[in-house]
Parts: structure tokens; C-alpha cells; sequence
């Protein structure tokens, strides 16, 4: 089946602060979800790539990779910033991570760790903060706190789909 481009996708932002516990519980199951799907994986399939594209571990390290990103727009949104922090597009860390040479418990520690603290600072965020938005850089579009939880939840679940298209396609 043909999925979505990432870097082609719209969203509808604008959520509202009750959308904002549902989502956060989506969040905080990505680790979860992914130590799940990749139980009993060999070593060989995780790090082998497919399409020319990264492996099965460099998409689990990426998801660790671009925490420090959301990180970083959640605190400027905290702040009231305008505009948030840009993503870097080519995703140098990523590339320059070698992501493969770790094991995969490593990797899957690695994001649990990111996203717990991700999550710990959303856990503290006060509900009239909910409301404030700032331009997101490349869709040109306002974003809430809820709205960059569900990019962020969104982001993951293109990831796990991925994985799940390259463990079908080696069978």
C-alpha cells in the first residue's frame, strides 16, 4: 500500500485543550509500542535498509534524534514565543548517528528515556497555556501545545509504519 509523503502532509491544527490527555497518552505509548513490534527482530533485519531508505533502527533513532526538537518548540510556546523552532530537513543527526551500530535495546532505551522526559514536561504544562500558539516554520501554520502533540504522535505513527512496511518486506 502506498503511504504518505511526510514532508507532503497538511494538518488540521487548531485543536482544542480537551484533545490534549488523549493525545499525550498516545505519546506516551510510542515506546511501548515500539519495544512491542520489534520483540524477536533479528539484529540483521534491524539494521538492513530498504528502498535506500534508513533501517528499522535508524527510524527508531530518529524518533529519539528530533525529541530535543519538540522539546524545544513546547519550552518556546511555554514562553509565548511567535514562530517555533525550524526542524533541521536533512536530518543530519540522524545520518551522523550510526544508529545501526548500537543494539536495539540501546536504541529503544535511548528514545524511552526522550520521550519520558518529553512527556513529564507535558504533564506539567497548566491548562491556560493550552491555548497559546505559535507559526509553525514549514507548514506555515499556528500551532497549540495540543497541535504539536498530536504532530509529534502523528510523526511517531509514520515511523512505526514504516517499520512495519520493512519487516513486511523481509518477510
Amino acid at each position: 500500500m502506498t503511504r504518505r509523503i511526510w514532508f507532503n502532509r497538511s494538518f488540521d491544527l487548531g485543536l482544542p485543550a480537551e484533545a490534549f490527555p488523549d493525545i499525550l497518552e498516545r505519546l506516551r505509548g510510542t515506546p511501548a509500542r515500539l519495544e512491542e513490534r520489534l520483540t524477536g527482530v533479528p539484529p540483521a533485519t534491524l539494521a538492513r535498509r530498504f528502498d535506500d531508505k534508513w533501517s528499522i533502527q535508524e527510524n527508531v533513532g530518529h524518533l529519539t534524534d528530533v525529541e530535543p526538537l519538540w522539546m524545544t518548540r513546547l519550552a518556546e510556546l511555554l514562553a509565548g514565543a511567535p514562530v517555533l523552532a525550524a526542524a533541521d530537513l536533512t536530518n543530519r543527526r540522524t545520518v551522523e548517528a550510526n544508529h545501526n551500530e548500537q543494539p536495539i535495546g540501546a536504541v529503544l532505551r535511548a528514545f524511552r528515556a526522550a520521550r519520558r522526559g518529553f512527556v513529564g514536561k507535558l504533564e506539567t504544562v497548566p491548562e491556560a497555556a493550552l491555548g497559546h500558539s505559535a507559526l509553525h516554520p514549514r507548514l506555515k501554520q499556528p500551532m497549540n501545545i495540543t497541535d504539536l502533540c498530536f504532530f509529534v504522535a502523528e510523526h511517531d505513527d509514520h515511523h512505526l509504519a514504516r517499520i512495519t512496511e520493512v519487516l513486511r518486506a523481509h518477510g
